[in-house]
């Protein structure tokens, strides 16, 4: 590395999107994605859409219990 880097040139903002979209990464227990990995393969479906539907379900659940 140097000890010293030259901004003065520099343009602020120059990569800056204000539409853009961010994943949320999520980090799971080892147990637990080996499970949703099991259920994925045996429903042959992504792990992303099997959880996708768990937790919409879930989110429907919630709505419910609070109306």
């Amino acid at each position: 590395m140097k000890a010293e880097y030259d901004f003065s040139k520099g343009e602020r903002g120059k990569f800056y999107r204000a539409d853009a979209v961010f994943s949320l990464p999520i980090y799971l227990a080892p147990d637990v994605s080996e499970f949703l990995r099991e259920v994925a393969a045996r429903k042959r479906v992504d792990v992303q859409d099997l959880v996708n539907d768990w937790l919409r379900k879930d989110m429907e659940l919630v709505r419910s219990a609070e109306s």
